[in-house]
């Protein structure tokens, strides 16, 4: 099948299947240099659990249609005078990352990858792989160069993005351009700035404070997963007020270590939660009260992602806009993370809930439930006039707000007698007398976060964990880089091109008790890394699959060698 169109963008024959070809070329027709397959998860991405569940049927169906073509185009015979094999290609779209971010859509197609990788190893040259983007079809010389390659036999994993062909190379990392590499000097680090102006001046910079000995109150973590938020593209461009501001505003990770006067959380528990000094490093610092356990089942990513804005929308709301059942609410940015958090918490407190997001995202808000006629774009005024129709000219009792200039005026225009103006953004702080004076029977309220009680953000936290364990609220969809790849994140982010939370991970040492699994454990490479993991990294517990496993030459002696060091080796 050819749901992609590529037959018409190449202008080349189509078969409906692999023995239709055969026919083809059996009846006379040339032989092909490649022959293109394509191999779609058809299922759509979910953020939910219950599509990610349905994701091993998915990849058992894919990957088994794969080693199905894979197999027959092994036992295939092409005519005698044909000028070489062709060639058979998986074509695929948004199964592997060819560039930092958020590129991997469809999980199940990447097990394709894995499985024509490991073909090609025993049938080099018989077997590609292409990867391509929603555009690929419509710009068709990236589509068209990568096709010419791989008929030259020059590569074998291509993918286009953006009408560009993009191969994989290695290359070290401490060359590679915006790849940033911690200091060597230290175990303490955190994501900073050489100087504020641009991103270009993000590095990985010495923080020593972050083992300095613990006060009173205070916890250090081990940070696992930090989120990242509009605030630290403006920190990072030196557009912050105040000095004293640092990218990385909330984390989780694991307790290493308590303070004098610490009892809410102990020693090895997982938890997330504010980190007004910085959490973009191995190892933060934070007050108890800022923090509080994960909820149950959840990963780091997940949690790094949730308190600054589930914290941001319940304070705004619950606690400053004291918003009551029935209320309407206006949600700009509806869709970036504070705008997703409060819809969720205005739908759970029984709010009328509006919406503005750029068009593209429109769907994002459909899915959240909000109505096609409560759906607005933040690109244009427009909204002014929509909502006050559909509101019958009265307006919100609420606005939340995110976006400046005469955007605000027009959101301020639209608050009805009564009505509450919460002010998220940093750019565009209007006075509050003023705003009165010109919006009678209207107040005006811009607010931080990072200076509300710890006691009030303690009782928060454990009430949305509590929401959260409890089906009422649900986790918001993650993207997520490498910490190496922070100048890509942060420029991601600027650029509003996420939907929902963009995270950094961050890595951790290898956990002795753990289990290390390497599959081709007792191959050249795999012995390397065994002995280097169980001497340098102290590992105890190994798995090592290979083909013939215990039989494969070495594996007797590997296993003797390491088990002599302490290690068990299965």
């Amino acid at each position: 099948p050819d749901p992609l169109g590529l037959a018409v963008a190449l202008g080349a024959p189509a078969h409906p299947d692999a023995a239709a070809l055969h026919a083809a070329v059996a009846a006379g027709a040339e032989v092909p240099g490649v022959v293109l397959a394509t191999f779609l998860d058809e299922t759509p991405a979910a953020d939910d659990l219950t599509a990610a569940a349905g994701l091993p049927s998915r990849v058992e169906a894919l990957s088994g249609r794969a080693l199905a073509l894979t197999q027959d185009w092994l036992e295939w015979e092409w005519p005698a005078d044909a000028p070489a094999e062709p060639r058979f290609v998986a074509v695929t779209r948004g199964a592997v990352a060819a560039r930092p971010g958020p590129e991997i859509r469809d999980l199940a197609a990447s097990a394709v990858w894995g499985l024509l990788r490991a073909a090609r190893t025993e049938h080099s040259g018989r077997f590609g792989l292409l990867d391509l983007d929603d555009v690929a079809g419509e710009r068709t010389e990236g589509l068209a160069a990568a096709v010419s390659a791989l008929l030259a036999g020059d590569e074998h994993q291509l993918a286009v993005r953006d009408g560009g062909v993009y191969a994989p190379r290695l290359v070290r990392a401490d060359r590679a351009p915006e790849v940033l590499v911690p200091p060597k000097d230290t175990p303490f680090w955190r994501l900073d700035v050489h100087s504020s102006g641009t991103l270009g001046n993000l590095a990985l910079l010495p923080a020593p404070e972050a083992g300095a000995p613990l006060g009173h109150g205070e916890v250090r973590v081990r940070v696992r997963a930090a989120g990242l938020n509009f605030r630290d593209v403006l920190v990072g461009l030196g557009m912050y007020p105040g000095d004293e501001a640092r990218i990385g505003g909330e984390a989780a990770g694991v307790v290493l270590e308590t303070g004098p006067g610490v009892t809410s959380v102990a020693v090895g528990d997982r938890v997330m939660g504010l980190f007004p000094l910085g959490a973009i490093g191995p190892v933060a610092v934070t007050d108890h009260r800022w923090v509080t356990r994960m909820p149950r089942g959840w990963t780091f990513t997940d949690a790094a992602v949730i308190p600054v804005v589930f914290l941001t929308a319940y304070f705004g709301l619950e606690d400053l806009a004291e918003v009551r059942r029935g209320e309407s609410l206006l949600v700009h940015a509806a869709t970036g993370g504070v705008g997703m958090a409060a819809l969720q918490l205005a739908h759970h407190w029984g709010l009328e809930v509006y919406g503005t997001a750029s068009r593209p995202k429109w769907d994002v808000l459909r899915s959240l439930g909000v109505a096609e006629d409560r759906i607005a774009s933040t690109r244009t005024l427009d909204f002014e006039e929509q909502y006050r129709a559909a509101t019958g000219g009265r307006g919100f009792d609420v606005v939340l707000n995110s976006l400046a200039q005469e955007f605000v005026d027009a959101s301020l225009r639209l608050l009805a007698p009564g009505g509450r103006f919460l002010e998220m953004g940093k750019t565009d702080i209007r006075d509050e007398a003023e705003v009165r004076e010109r919006h009678a029977g209207v107040s005006y309220t811009a607010y931080d976060l990072m200076r509300v009680e710890p006691e009030r953000v303690q009782e928060m936290l454990v009430e949305l964990v509590r929401l959260f364990e409890s089906g009422e609220l649900r986790r918001l969809p993650v993207t997520a880089w490498d910490v190496s790849h922070a100048p890509e994140a942060l420029r991601y982010l600027s650029q509003a091109r996420h939907t929902g939370k963009a995270v950094l991970t961050l890595p951790a040492p290898p956990d002795p008790e753990g289990t290390v699994l390497i599959t081709g454990g007792t191959g050249a490479l795999g012995s390397l890394l065994a002995r280097h993991l169980v001497t340098k990294h102290g590992a105890r517990h190994l798995i090592l699959t290979s083909r013939r496993g215990p039989d494969a030459p070495g594996a007797t002696r590997l296993t003797t060698e390491l088990t002599r060091l302490g290690a068990h080796i299965r």
